[in-house]
């Protein structure tokens, strides 16, 4: 009784449970029940794309009431806000349930026909129900920008529960009993989480910080009651172990409460690392591993190789999964198709018939919006015009030698929905002229959805005419020469008009030819496939007649009845009964028809003269149709569909059903299957497209023995079903709906019926939701795209996002992967109005789909993930050793050229100081030029000689002396801008017998962040001074420079601009080569500062060390371009050349912000052979060059003479930039061959250098997978998951290294990933660090292998790296041993049990999508946080999203826990051009990102 007053019935019965009772002794009345079951069906309707095809679905909400003392209520109600609660366990209750039961049903609206306010109460049910398991989500966080309506607490994600729900406590029942206390979690509390191992503490027992010392006094109190273990392990939300709540046992009667404190004072919590952070974001995360927490499915067993050891975890079949059980089904019948003596031979037979004998009867009548007659078409007025139509057609088209149709050729028929009368004589105008009309819709616009596919189409029916009315050939839009452009995709088109007055008539002799019904084609019908792509049925004269007999006698239709057609006229039902046969539909009944393209009229249901006798119905079990099994359930269950039948098989054809996939046998009778049909009223080919013909149009279905059931073939219908009893036919959807989710199937109508149940008027657009699925990482992903009403607001269209999921979950058993809102009106639609599904998932998954909120759930529903990788039992590193030597592998090391072989006539070796090799060259070369340095312009800004050089260090020496009153052995800071003032500082340092530490000057502009770091340095290295230019001096002392750091707190601070005019008396000379020379300071990538002291003996090594690779002498120039404040950019820039004798042509990097050329042009200018830069630097000629290569090439810049282009780095090398740069230069000269990276690190400025002889870089292709394994496995380019890796130059003399696991310290072989150790006389001789922490210095510059070679001392880098032998010769004739480095070991990414490195990761992510121009991504808690910079308007955020979390899925098998999208620029980037991760992670949790959209991915 679906009336209003059954309604309001039925309400007050659902509803009588929750009507006040006397308050408890507690204060507040509580209650607590569960919903009764109740009489009579529920029912939904949903309209489906048939004829009045009412699939009406019902579901009642019933629940067992269920004895169990723990089991939860599923409502609670609050009357009383003020008095305290009782200590219950309580759930959220949904919000504004209250006045969803009392609101009336709203009028007029479109989505009326969707609504069942009855069945919304059945899904309230099952959400309700499913609040059990729910626990609060994270909403996503919105720049304010981007929200619509901006509301006050844009930021505040909303509480999750209703309104007055912030407390939430442990009750022990009356004995005292221990009650297991997962609550629920309120969206503003961050509950801290101890958790030992995989089990998570009570949610409740822990207070939050907010009343200051009382809260603490709570939370001990709480503490001594409660078993925690291990306060700061971050949570793992990576296993598969199920969580057991610790119990908690409280005194009778004691209770906590909790109030929610707003962000203002935010819980202090730890991160990782044990260091506390505040923030709002923080409280997000937690909650959102708190959420996930909850048990997965029940975890699966079985895993299948992935062409590799990966391996991926299957779907293994459920053993209680229902299976088919009945018989074999047998075809069905429908009744012979009975014969008329007077039935016409063909339907233009009948035309000329009723044209000729009744002209004045009736023919079909146009109805307006307010249901008057518009247009009233006689018989006779048809059949002379459709005449006319014919002849024009054949006669007026093109010339009478070359006519342009000719019988047989298709013509297009585009005529608007409110013009049948037009369409129909155009229609049979063609079948009088023998051509084939091909309907199509009116395009609107150059760019409608799907029209391109439907030109494909009439391209390939090589269709030139297209027959339009009048008023839409008006419409059609024009060129400014008014001709009708050509649609995107379309053939070139000859537009003609068929109204009667711009024809010609025909002669009187003129009359068509009417044949028999043949087998020719009489027309073409469109049909849109799932995947859009536009499919042409081909419909023989034959099968048109048959059709309209068919219908006739299915639906008893007579002479002189009226029909009433509200379909598409053009294409499906709509054509053949309101077009093709005339015949009336009686008002007492509705009869449901299914029907499809391609064998036309597949059942329908025939009128009864007992209006009685109701019709079939089946309410089946929605668990059952997933695996293709029909169960009928009781209506008690929420998660039934109920179906009627849609009547019996056609007249005169045959009805199976066949497996879905796969060879096409006949189902049992309780199988779902597709429904075939035999007939002579069916399409009978796919235009132009034999192989989908044969597929679609030539089935013989087979029995379980193979035998075909029929010589004829049968047409696949696309439709789902079965045969019921009676022979009548069940719908219960379509092939092209239909998504396989890890082996089940779900079909997408079904699930938008259930989004539609939950309050859908209150935030979707008119009803307006498309469903399809996306394959992600091996399965079907269903998504959700829905559009949101413009009122709605963000909390509200959040809430329903979090409810729908809940629903969809309870009553179809399955997860959603994303569900997206759009704003109203945006996704695009059909001709008809309805959403255009193929087109909105290609503007999903290009990312252009633009919505304006998105919820992703992948740790819900991705349940085939790899198996996490067990680590193996410690094998120990000497079974490690025998094995790789009894297999064959060798033990990965690799030295360069041996120093003490290697006879050159090296003059500064003699000496043991570089002080002593400048005083040297002062006095034999005096005039020789070292140094030049250029400015933004290219001219050179400064020099210095040898003597000049000598001579100014001897001044700073005395000042520092005199002035600075400093002993020998203290350290000098030098805060210098790059250039020649640093040299003379450091040489100066060292003539003093002071130790000079280099610091990058604060930045003028950036005074605030650029500073404190100075500071620091200044501090940490103990400097007992500090030297500078006459400018920074000012600035160190300035106002801005005060409200950054303490300015009272600076050193010594000398100004080397006015220097004394006296020498030193004597230079100093240090007493031992192991003394300290200078510190060097540099920030990690992990945001670490580590000063590494490097001695005078180091020094000179390192200086000859580059000597020897690069062939340095007195006589060669060289480029520098780099930082000269840390690695090997300080050595390159103040000591080669004092060491070596060469000049140095000095750049600083900034200069080239002003002039990005400037470096190669100096390059060019100069002719230099050898040339350093940094990535950053690189990256600024790509960019900003990338288009200038032609009007550099007229300025004559050159770049053929380098042979060596070497780019200073301490990571991997970055393959895809130097490439880039090749291939861009490559014009201008550039050998691709010069170019090649570096490698240093911490305890070893420079441990590879490309040098001048010897073989190319080579590059290999490793397995990413094994990679994340610590194995390297060599793959072929191009290969599935393969990794680029670039050699990382050659190792340089003196240099050795070692592949150690750097956990075991055994030697690796050299197919293991492992630590690079190296021992080489350039080693760093350790940290320089106030607090002396004794362990690391000896660990990172001390260690020795555990087994093998125990006796060399090593250091370790701190980088993951491997080695490989090549085919290549070195210079010695030896085989070329390359080192490739993958990344350090501080950032690697333990997820899993694997080893992931953030910059694979960041690659693809870049990849996802154009807008994408940085990413960084971290961990947090187990958790992966992907930081996107996007280049687009923030409209765009969100639809980065879903492609970051697919990329990752799909390319590295891990799920991405957070997304945050940030403007360009805010991922901080350090000097040398490397990603600040660590920085980065501490700005977002500490919330000063100021992101654009922060996307919490359930």
């Amino acid at each position: 009784d679906i009336t209003q007053k059954g309604y309001e019935k039925k309400r007050s019965k659902l509803i009588g449970a929750y009507l006040p009772q006397p308050p408890t002794a507690n204060g507040a009345a509580v209650v607590r029940c569960r919903l009764q079951p109740s009489e009579g069906a529920t029912r939904r309707t949903f309209r489906s794309a048939h004829i009045g095809v009412c699939d009406i679905r019902e579901a009642a909400a019933r629940e067992r009431a269920a004895s169990a003392a723990g089991n939860r209520p599923l409502f609670y109600f609050r009357f009383g806000v003020d008095q305290a609660l009782p200590q219950e366990r309580r759930t959220p209750v949904t919000p504004s349930s209250a006045s969803r039961y009392h609101r009336r049903r709203s009028s007029g609206s479109r989505d009326e026909r969707y609504r069942s306010d009855v069945h919304t109460e059945a899904v309230q049910a099952a959400l309700a129900k499913h609040k059990e398991r729910k626990m609060a989500v994270p909403m996503p966080s919105k720049r304010r920008s981007l929200v619509v309506q901006t509301s006050m607490d844009a930021y505040t994600p909303p509480d999750t529960s209703s309104g007055s729900e912030d407390e939430g406590s442990v009750q022990g029942d009356s004995q005292g009993t221990p009650t297991s206390s997962q609550g629920s979690i309120n969206m503003e509390h961050w509950i801290s989480q101890a958790i030992h191992g995989s089990t998570t503490s009570t949610t409740s027992s822990s207070s939050t910080q907010s009343g200051g010392s009382g809260a603490a006094h709570r939370l001990a109190d709480v503490m001594a009651q409660t078993h925690i273990e291990n306060h700061s392990a971050p949570p793992d939300v990576t296993t598969y172990t199920s969580e057991h709540s610790i119990q908690v046992e409280r005194p009778q009667g004691s209770t906590t409460s909790r109030t929610a404190p707003k962000y203002g004072n935010a819980e202090l919590m730890e991160t990782g690392d044990g260091v506390p952070v505040s923030s709002r974001v923080s409280a997000k995360i937690q909650q959102l591993v708190n959420t996930l927490k909850r048990p997965k499915r029940p975890p699966l067993r079985e895993f299948f190789v992935d062409d590799f050891e990966e391996l991926l975890e299957v779907q293994q079949p459920d053993p209680n999964q229902p299976k088919p059980e009945g018989a074999q089904m047998l075809a069905m019948r429908g009744e012979q198709l009975g014969v008329v003596t007077n039935w016409p031979p063909s339907l233009e037979a009948a035309l000329q018939r009723w044209g000729t004998i009744s002209p004045k009867a009736p023919c079909l009548t146009t109805m307006d919006t307010n249901g008057k007659p518009l247009y009233i078409l006689t018989y006779g007025k048809l059949w002379t015009r459709s005449m006319k139509v014919a002849y024009n057609i054949l006669h007026k088209l093109g010339t009478k030698q070359e006519p342009m149709v000719r019988p047989g050729d298709r013509v297009a028929l585009v005529f608007p929905n409110n013009d049948p009368a037009a369409f129909m004589v155009a229609f049979y105008g063609c079948l009088l002229a023998e051509v084939v009309p091909v309907p199509i819709e009116v395009p609107l616009t150059r760019k409608d959805a799907g029209s391109q596919q439907i030109g494909f189409l009439l391209g390939s029916c090589g269709v030139t005419v297209a027959l339009t009315s009048d008023a839409c050939h008006k419409g059609l839009p024009k060129s400014p020469t008014g001709e009708i452009p050509q649609f995107k995709g379309w053939p070139k088109l000859l537009w003609f008009v068929t109204e009667s007055k711009h024809l010609s008539k025909p002669p009187r002799d003129w009359f068509p030819h009417i044949k028999d019904a043949n087998n020719d084609t009489a027309y073409i019908e469109y049909k849109t496939c799932k995947d859009g792509s536009v499919l042409g049925v081909t419909v023989t004269r034959i099968a048109l007649l048959t059709h309209c007999q068919a219908l006739t006698q299915a639906c008893s239709y007579t002479e002189a009845e009226t029909i009433v057609n509200v379909l598409d006229f053009k294409k499906d039902v709509g054509l053949w009964h309101g077009i093709l046969t005339s015949k009336g539909l009686r008002q007492e009944v509705i009869c449901p028809c299914a029907s499809s393209p391609e064998a036309l009229t597949v059942a329908i249901r025939r009128p009864t003269d007992d209006s009685n006798q109701p019709p079939g119905r089946g309410v089946l079990s929605m668990h059952g149709l997933t695996y293709g099994v029909i169960r009928v359930d009781s209506e008690e269950k929420l998660s039934v569909l109920t179906v009627q039948d849609v009547g019996l098989v056609m007249p005169g054809a045959i009805m199976c059903s066949v497996k879905p996939d796969g060879i096409p046998q006949l189902c049992r009778t309780d199988e779902i299957g597709e429904l075939c049909v035999c007939a002579v009223a069916t399409g009978t080919s796919y235009y132009g497209l034999s192989g989908m013909t044969k597929n679609t149009f030539e089935v013989f279905p087979m029995t379980s023995s193979g035998a075909p059931i029929s010589e004829y073939p049968f047409i696949r219908t696309g439709l789902l079903g079965f045969v019921g009893p009676g022979g009548l036919v069940f719908v219960v959807g379509k092939m092209d709906g239909l998504m396989v989710v890890s082996g089940r199937r779900h079909n997408a109508d079904d699930i938008v019926a259930t989004a539609l149940a939950v309050e859908p008027m209150k935030f979707v657009y008119r009803g307006r939701i498309a469903v399809f699925s996306v394959t992600v990482l091996h399965d079907e992903r269903i998504v959700i795209v829905a559009e949101q009403r413009p009122d709605s607001t963000e909390e509200d269209s959040f809430q329903w996002m979090s409810r729908v999921l809940q629903a969809i979950d309870s009553i179809h058993q399955v997860g959603v992967y994303c569900l997206a809102l759009v704003p109203a009106n945006t996704l695009p639609k059909t001709p008809l109005g309805g959403i255009h599904l193929s087109e909105t998932k290609q503007l999903f998954l290009e990312g252009s789909l633009h919505p304006c909120n998105v919820l992703m759930c992948p740790h819900t529903c991705v349940t085939n993930l790899p198996k996490p990788r067990q680590k193996q039992p410690e094998i120990g590193p000497a079974s490690v050793m025998v094995g790789n030597l009894v297999s064959g592998k060798r033990i990965a090391q690799a030295s360069g050229r041996d120093l003490g072989q290697i006879e050159d006539n090296d003059q500064a070796r003699k000496f043991l100081f570089l002080s002593e090799v400048l005083q040297w060259r002062a006095q034999t070369t005096p005039d020789h030029v070292l140094y030049t340095l250029l400015n933004c312009r290219g001219t050179i800004a400064n020099s210095l000689t040898c003597v000049q050089l000598h001579k100014r260090a001897e001044k700073i020496a005395v000042m520092l002396m005199e002035r600075g009153h400093l002993q020998d052995g203290d350290h000098v800071a030098l805060v210098y801008p790059p250039g020649i003032d640093l040299i003379a500082a450091f040489y100066g340092c060292l003539y003093a017998g002071c130790v000079p530490i280099t610091v990058r000057p604060p930045h003028p502009q950036n005074i605030a962040t650029t500073l404190p770091t100075v500071k620091m340095i200044v501090e940490v290295s103990r400097s007992a001074c500090l030297m500078t230019t006459q400018l920074i001096c000012k600035l160190l002392r300035s106002r801005e420079a005060a409200a950054a750091v303490d300015v009272r707190t600076w050193p010594l601070i000398l100004d080397t601009d006015d220097l004394p005019k006296k020498r030193p008396a004597q230079i100093y000379k240090p007493s031992n080569p192991d003394t300290l020379a200078y510190l060097d300071f540099s920030v990690s990538t992990t945001g670490m500062l580590a000063g590494v002291k490097m001695s005078h003996a180091a020094t000179s090594a390192f200086c000859r060390s580059i000597k020897l690779q690069c062939e340095l002498y007195p006589s060669r120039e060289v480029a520098i371009c780099l930082d000269p404040y840390c690695g090997l950019g300080f050595v390159l820039w103040c000591l080669c050349s004092v060491y070596s004798g060469h000049q140095s042509i000095l750049i600083p990097p900034s200069e080239l912000e002003t002039n990005p050329a400037l470096w190669l042009l100096a390059v060019s200018q100069y002719k230099v052979r050898d040339t350093f830069c940094s990535y950053s630097v690189m990256e600024l000629c790509t960019k900003g060059l990338g288009s200038q290569t032609e009007s550099l090439k007229a300025r004559g810049l050159d770049l053929s003479r380098v042979r060596t282009c070497v780019v200073v780095a301490e990571e991997r090398p970055r393959i895809a930039l130097t490439q880039s740069f090749s291939k861009l230069f490559k014009d201008l000269g550039l050998h691709p061959r010069a170019v090649s990276t570096s490698f240093g690190c911490r305890v070893n400025l420079a441990i590879c250098l490309q040098g001048t002889s010897g073989p190319d870089p080579t590059t290999v292709y490793v397995d990413m997978r094994a990679l994340r394994h610590d194995r390297v496995r060599l793959v072929e380019r191009g290969s599935p998951h393969s990794l680029p890796l670039m050699e990382s130059g050659k190792i340089l003399p003196g240099v050795r290294i070692i592949i150690a696991n750097p956990e075991t310290k055994g030697p690796l072989g050299d197919s293991h990933l492992g630590e690079i150790w190296v021992h080489s006389a350039h080693n760093a001789s350790g940290y320089f660090t106030i607090y002396g922490d004794e362990s690391l210095q000896s660990d990172h510059f001390n260690s020795r292998l555990s087994f093998g070679d125990t006796q060399t001392i090593w250091a370790r880098t701190g980088y993951l790296g491997f080695l490989r032998r090549t085919e290549l010769t070195d210079a010695n004739g030896e085989r070329h041993d390359a080192l490739y480095v993958v990344g350090a070991l501080d950032e690697a990414m333990e997820l899993r049990g694997m080893r992931y490195h953030p910059i694979d990761i960041e690659t693809s992510v870049i990849r996802a999508h154009k807008s994408v121009t940085e990413c960084a991504v971290f961990t947090w808690t187990n958790l992966l946080v992907v930081v996107v910079e996007l280049d687009g308007s923030e409209q765009e955020a969100l639809d980065l999203v879903p492609l970051v979390t697919n990329v990752v899925l799909e390319e590295h098998y891990l799920i991405v826990g957070v997304v945050v999208v940030v403007d360009i620029g805010v991922i901080p980037i350090n000097s040398r051009g490397e990603k600040q991760r660590m920085h980065l992670r501490d700005g977002f949790l500490a919330d000063q990102l100021d992101p654009i959209y922060v996307a919490y991915n359930m």
